[in-house]
């Protein structure tokens, strides 16, 4: 399987990195700030940024736009809805929102890995209202009932 990758920055490739895998049990791609200057994201802050691609997602895959771990923990920057969706049908740009958790502003240079990409095999489930749902040996334990 492949996955299709557009270039719509004439960096990508040249000043920016194409997403690749930093090690061979890497799970996810890595993806860049496609940018010609620094960008600034104030302390408490928000801003969407470029990766200057498009990419076709296989029909039964959904694409996971994660943060990298090293900017959360590290800067305390992370991503403003959590985690980015791309279905198999979205052919937009790919852009990563950050959220600068600190006080101090982030600065993102370009080419900065910013995001990591994980394609995921995807079941879609039909919908079936019941009465009741089957019994389990954890039943509706909700948080923290397996354990500490």
């Amino acid at each position: 399987m492949k996955l299709k990758i557009k270039p719509l920055s004439p960096m990508i490739g040249r000043e920016i990195p194409l997403p690749y895998y930093a090690t061979g049990g890497a799970a996810a791609l890595d993806l860049h700030a496609c940018i010609d200057r620094p960008a600034v994201i104030p302390g408490g802050g928000r801003m969407t940024l470029p990766t200057g691609l498009a990419v076709a997602i296989l029909e039964n895959h959904v694409g996971i736009v994660a943060i990298r771990s090293s900017m959360g923990i590290k800067n305390g920057v992370t991503l403003t809805n959590g985690i980015g969706v791309i279905d198999s049908d979205y052919r937009g740009p790919v852009q990563v929102s950050l959220h600068n958790l600190n006080k101090e502003p982030y600065t993102v240079r370009p080419g900065d890995r910013i995001a990591q990409l994980m394609i995921v095999p995807v079941t879609r489930q039909e919908v079936e209202v019941v009465d009741e749902l089957p019994d389990t040996a954890r039943g509706q334990g909700g948080i923290g009932s397996t354990g500490r």
